[in-house]
């Protein structure tokens, strides 16, 4: 059997529990097509980057799943029927991962750079460039008059 990872994202006007309802519905299509269903994460109501159906916001979930390709196939049929599923998004992988996903990871705010100076080697905004060089003396060359003032 190959293994996958399944996502997809639910309207924004249903509730949690009817998220939980939806993952169980399409793990009992997985179990019911002899596949096996692992990691379930519900990664919770977001917002989206452009509206989709009219929607702002959607459930996003994510499931490990083990199974026959017809079994991903008839999830994938069902979901493009319910009017609860935005979107879904299958990819095949060699192994799942272990432990919780990069989005439920939760990232600790001493990780990112500080606004104080303590930045890393290469920042852009406040670069010490150095002293200009000099452009000589700028009073013996001729100037030529603008274009549109002449």
């Amino acid at each position: 059997m190959a293994l996958y990872e399944h996502v997809f994202l639910a309207r924004q006007d249903i509730s949690a529990q009817q998220v939980d309802a939806l993952v169980e519905q399409y793990k009992g299509v997985i179990e019911a097509n002899g596949g096996k269903v692992g990691r379930i994460e519900n990664w919770g109501l977001k917002s989206l980057t452009y509206r989709i159906n009219k929607n702002r916001k959607a459930h996003y979930a994510l499931m490990d799943i083990d199974a026959p390709p017809a079994a991903v196939q008839e999830m994938e049929r069902q979901m493009r029927i319910s009017e609860d599923v935005l979107r879904y998004m299958t990819i095949a992988v060699e192994k799942h991962e272990e432990g919780p996903s990069a989005m439920m990871q939760k990232r600790d705010r001493d990780d990112r750079p500080r606004r104080d100076g303590d930045r890393p080697e290469r920042s852009f905004g406040d670069r010490d460039r150095g002293p200009r060089p000099d452009r000589g003396d700028r009073e013996d060359r001729p100037r030529r008059p603008r274009e549109d003032r002449v």
